[in-house]
């Protein structure tokens, strides 16, 4: 996984500036699976399984995730369903993974300056079992 790392990304047909663009992306920080690569390109995939072709220099390597779902979501202060709440997060919210501990159904995140826990469930940004500090 990578995120955009610029404010406008365009995602193209094929792996080349010779190649249409598709969808342009408009907000910095995105989180995107790479699914296949060419030269300098990545052939990407979102939340919405929309895919295409993104130049490597428009993507960073900082783990982000976006919130799912139609529900608000609740950080909360520990990886426990009735932990204290932190905050509450909306569909579409976008923020940075600091850790997902192996064996574990939430993920230590940040959003907008509040620190805490998030079921994998709730937001789309890592593989199923997938494990990082």
């Amino acid at each position: 996984f990578v995120s955009l790392r610029a404010g406008e990304v365009n995602l193209r047909t094929g792996p080349g500036v010779q190649y249409p663009v598709e969808w342009v992306y408009r907000k910095s920080g995105l989180p995107l699976e790479i699914i296949a690569e060419y030269k300098t390109w990545r052939k990407v995939r979102d939340w919405d399984g929309a895919q295409g072709w993104v130049h490597q220099t428009m993507l960073n390597a900082k783990r982000t995730f976006i919130v799912t779902g139609n529900a608000t979501r609740t950080v909360t202060s520990k990886a426990e369903m009735n932990a204290r709440p932190i905050a509450r997060v909306q569909p579409g919210v976008v923020g940075q993974l600091i850790a997902c501990p192996e064996a574990s159904d939430y993920c230590r995140v940040e959003v907008e300056g509040f620190e805490g826990w998030l079921p994998r469930s709730n937001f789309w940004g890592v593989l199923k079992g997938e494990s990082f500090e």
